[in-house]
């Protein structure tokens, strides 16, 4: 377990707690599952050393069979989380298993938009990954919230944006409730995010909504702009350029412009575009 790369779950040592269900659930074998539940010497709900239940190991993998024969079981908690707040669901959502997404769902015990300690829930966390079939089962239920903020502000389409996930990104925006142009706690807007990672579909995706403000600066001042200047991201800076709102000479809190900011990172092309649109060098990095 120990060296499978994908695996970030706590600190690994002795490995204890962790019963020979946890292992048959973490490794999908379904037929040891089934005889060790039936035998009834473990705990189908016990939390092992990092907090994770039989379930939770079998939804992590995508084990559809292997939750399937737990939750089956009438006294297994499907939405308990571990020690990082993630439920079964959340992890399930979070790396794409549709068939356990599913099931899960379909249990009534279970909130499908219970957050993580980091205030995220599994719409985010699928939205982030990319995971287009899942974001939509998850939009299906009516208490999921498309637009619901973690604990830093970010919504699920600022992690789509962020990640340039272009598919979940079209998917939101057809949510009415879903505010394309909604900041997070330190005033960065998924334009911003997008431009920062030189996302351009989803850059040209976001500025065909009239809410979106193209120049929008966060709190401290840096614009959509200044992020894609800033990275040396071209393809962004045209499209942004090409927008008549954005002023290419406008500072940040610390008189950083666009131009001053490419300039200082090295970034030639980009110094050119800017120079062709008159900006000016002010400040110094």
């Amino acid at each position: 377990m120990a060296q499978i790369k994908h695996l970030y779950r706590g600190v690994f040592g002795t490995f204890s707690p962790f019963s020979g269900l946890h292992c048959a659930s973490f490794f999908g074998i379904a037929e040891a599952v089934a005889g060790l539940i039936e035998m009834g010497c473990c705990d189908t709900n016990e939390r092992d050393f990092s907090g994770s239940t039989p379930l939770i190991w079998a939804a992590y993998n995508g084990h559809a069979e292997v939750a399937k024969i737990i939750l089956g079981r009438e006294e297994v908690n499907p939405d308990k989380p571990d020690n990082y707040g993630q439920t079964p669901l959340l992890l399930a959502a979070r790396n794409g298993h549709q068939e356990v997404v599913e099931m899960l769902l379909g249990q009534q015990e279970v909130n499908p938009d219970k957050p993580s300690i980091t205030g995220r829930a599994p719409l985010s966390f699928a939205a982030r990954a990319g995971h287009e079939e899942v974001v939509k089962m998850l939009l299906k239920r009516l208490d999921v919230s498309p637009d619901r903020p973690d604990n830093n502000g970010q919504t699920p389409l600022s992690f789509a944006a962020r990640d340039g996930r272009e598919g979940v990104v079209k998917t939101l925006l057809g949510r009415e409730e879903v505010n394309p142009d909604e900041p997070d706690y330190y005033g960065r807007a998924p334009l911003s995010f997008a431009a920062g990672r030189g996302h351009e579909g989803v850059v040209i995706i976001l500025l065909e909504r009239e809410e979106v403000n193209p120049d929008k600066p966060d709190s401290y001042g840096r614009t959509p702009l200044s992020f894609a200047a800033k990275a040396g991201h071209e393809g962004v800076v045209k499209i942004l350029l090409g927008r008549e709102e954005v002023n290419p000479n406008k500072p940040d809190n610390k008189g950083q412009t666009p131009l001053s900011i490419a300039t200082s990172y090295g970034h030639k092309r980009v110094v050119s575009l800017l120079q062709s649109h008159q900006a000016v060098v002010r400040g110094a990095i």
